[in-house]
Parts: structure tokens; C-alpha cells; sequence
């Protein structure tokens, strides 16, 4: 079945929102109230006032896997913004996201479909392939290689296929089947985000772990698209109101190393600048670590081989069909790596200084 064709966007939408305590639906929620639409959120349990300070919310209590409650409440909404999703970056728990994020998509794309609502699911640049890395390094134009979304899928740039990667790519999976059934969806695919508003903290885990800690030696060799989340929640909605049915957007930013973001981090955050890559001897060390932790606590740490794997990987992207069509821009980073700084030092250092 053919898109539907959307309509022009209405003052006042009511739109329902899911991942409305995380860093990306957080700041959504904060601009789709800031232009005057209604947000209705799905949470779990009654969040802390904070989270949904300054914002006019109604909240709607349930998990990804309630179906009746999710039916109802996008079948009174004018649109839909799936922003949920569990998070691990390991090889354990590949079951629970799978529930999460495939099962769960499956559940509110239905009930869009359902119910005729224009929905955008938030997906990650981890679903997609990433640059070949045999074409790494300087061109004669200085220019280096980056994917985008036209990138063909091949065993060489398929990216590492732990537990999020996979569940990931089965959610926009099921999106597309759902939008092959008349659901009208586009697909937005987050870079690596920093910002304000992370509350639990998600990618700002990565600037808190610099700032308690006196001395990092080592940091990861490869890289990422590092990107403002309020700019990423700008390109959603504008994905939203103007995106084509069934199309995917690649929502990043600046293409840096991890060495460069976490020196401009670690300055940020008033410590030593990392000196070393985290080479083979390193990366051996710290999976032989995580195993033992993994042995004694039965629970996969952060430090495991597809987390230190991932961080190799020149993880680059072009936003270009974004900006072109959805009008997608980002801020300077030194403005995005400032006010995340603050936040990250307001909010769980602060105690500490």
C-alpha cells in the first residue's frame, strides 16, 4: 500500500511521546511544548517533578508492552514520537531488547497504523552501515570517509551486532513493514548526542566518568558524529511535520575521534586530557576484567569486547538529506560540550565540588 500523503501540520497537536524521561524525548518534550502542542507521555511510573519541569504534560502510565493503554492514548493523539528504547551495548540481555526495542515499536506502530496517526520512530546511526574502513584516512581533498543513509549493508560495514545494534535494526525493521501496510512513518537516526536534560545520564555517562575521576590515561581509537540533542529534537520534529512517508534521516553531526571529544570533554570537566589509545594489550586487559566481573556478579559490565570493539570503529556519518530536506542544522560544539558540562556538573557533581 502506498504513503499516505500528510497533511500540513495543525497548531495545538496532541502528540504522544515515549522516552519523554530520556535525553533525546526529554528535550523533545520541552520543544513540542515550547510550540504549543500537547504532550502525552508514556512513562512507566509517576517521574520526579523535575524531569517534566516547566512543561504542561499529561502523563499516561504503562511499559512498551501495554498495548490497550498505548492504543487508547494514540488513538486521542494526532501524532506519535517513539523515542523509547533500552540501551546495552554488550553481547548479555539481547532477549530484553528485543522485547524493548523490536517488540515494543511493534506495539505503538501498530496502534499508529491503526489509529492513522503520523508517527516518527527514533532510531540510531548504529542500525546503519557505517564507512568502510578500508577508505579511512586523509583523501587528497583532506577530506575523510564518511556513510550516510544510502551506504550499502556488507559484512565489512556492518557494525558490531550486539544486543542494541540488532534489536535496533529490527525496530526500524518493523516500521518499514508497518509503513509497507499504510502506516505513515519516517525514521530519524540520532549521532552521538550531549546536552542538557540528561537525567539518568545516558551519553553524558561518558563526561561524569571524566569529571570524578583524577586521571583517565587512555581513550577509545575510533570515533562518532557528536551532535547537539536539541538539535536532534529540532530534526524530529521537523521530521515530523515534513518528512517524507517511509524515509530515513540521519540526524548527526560533527565528525570527530574519541581522542578529540573526550580532550574537549576533559578540559571541560577540569581533568587531564587522555595521552594513550586504547590498543590491543589495553582492550585485552579490560574485556579480561569484565569477564571476571561478569563471572562473579553475573552481570555484563560496560567494559566488555562488543562496548570496546564499538569504540574502535570510525563511526562518521553525513547528515546531508536532512539539511536538505528537513531543514536539520547543529549549533558549534563548543557551545553543545559547554552547556553538557555544566549540566553534567550541576546535576551530579555539584555535591562534590
Amino acid at each position: 500500500m502506498a504513503c499516505p500523503v500528510a497533511d500540513q501540520k495543525v497548531a495545538q497537536m496532541k502528540v504522544f511521546l515515549t522516552g519523554g524521561t530520556g535525553l533525546l524525548g526529554n528535550n523533545i518534550a520541552r520543544q513540542l511544548f515550547e510550540r504549543g502542542d500537547q504532550v502525552v507521555a508514556l512513562v512507566r511510573k509517576m517521574p520526579a517533578d523535575e524531569v517534566f519541569a516547566g512543561i504542561d504534560a499529561e502523563f499516561v502510565c504503562g511499559d512498551l508492552s501495554s498495548q490497550d493503554v498505548i492504543d487508547q492514548a494514540i488513538g486521542r493523539c494526532d501524532a506519535v514520537i517513539h523515542s523509547a528504547a533500552l540501551i546495552h551495548i554488550g553481547w548479555q540481555l539481547l532477549d530484553e531488547s528485543m522485547r524493548a526495542n523490536r517488540d515494543g515499536t511493534q506495539v505503538i506502530a501498530q496502534a499508529a497504523r491503526k489509529h492513522q496517526k503520523t508517527m516518527v520512530h527514533v532510531g540510531t546511526v548504529n542500525t546503519l552501515a557505517m564507512p568502510p574502513q578500508r577508505l579511512f584516512g586523509a583523501s587528497a581533498s583532506g577530506s575523510f570517509a564518511v556513510a550516510d543513509e544510502r551506504t550499502p549493508l556488507t559484512p565489512e560495514t556492518a557494525q558490531v551486532p550486539c544486543a542494541y545494534v540488532l534489536s535496533k535494526r529490527a525496530s526500524v525493521e518493523v516500521v518499514q513493514q508497518q509503513v509497507a501496510q499504510g502506516l505513515d512513518a519516517r525514521i530519524v537516526h540520532p549521532g552521538f548526542m550531549l546536552g542538557p536534560w540528561d537525567w539518568k545520564p545516558s551519553s553524558g555517562r561518558m563526561m561524569l566518568e571524566l569529571g570524578r575521576r583524577t586521571y583517565v590515561p587512555a581513550c577509545p581509537t575510533g570515533g562518532c558524529s557528536v551532535c547537539d540533542v536539541r538539535d536532534v529534537a529540532a530534526g524530529t520534529l521537523a521530521a515530523l511535520d515534513k518528512g517524507q512517508c517511509g524515509r530515513q534521516y540521519i540526524l548527526a553531526g560533527e565528525n570527530w575521534t574519541f581522542r578529540q571529544l573526550w580532550h574537549e570533554m576533559a578540559v571541560r570537566m577540569g581533568r587531564p586530557t587522555p595521552v594513550l589509545p586504547i590498543g590491543p594489550l589495553i582492550r585485552a586487559a579490560a574485556v579480561a576484567y569484565g569477564n571476571v566481573a561478569r563471572h562473579v556478579t553475573g552481570i555484563e559490565t560496560d567494559v566488555n569486547s562488543a562496548a570496546l570493539k564499538m569504540a574502535s570503529q570510525m563511526l562518521w556519518f553525513d547528515s546531508s538529506r536532512a539539511r536538505t530536506e528537513l531543514g536539520y542544522s547543529n549549533r558549534d560544539l563548543s557551545q553543545t560540550l559547554d552547556d553538557a558540562a555544566n549540566w553534567i556538573r550541576d546535576r551530579f557533581l555539584k555535591s562534590n565540588s
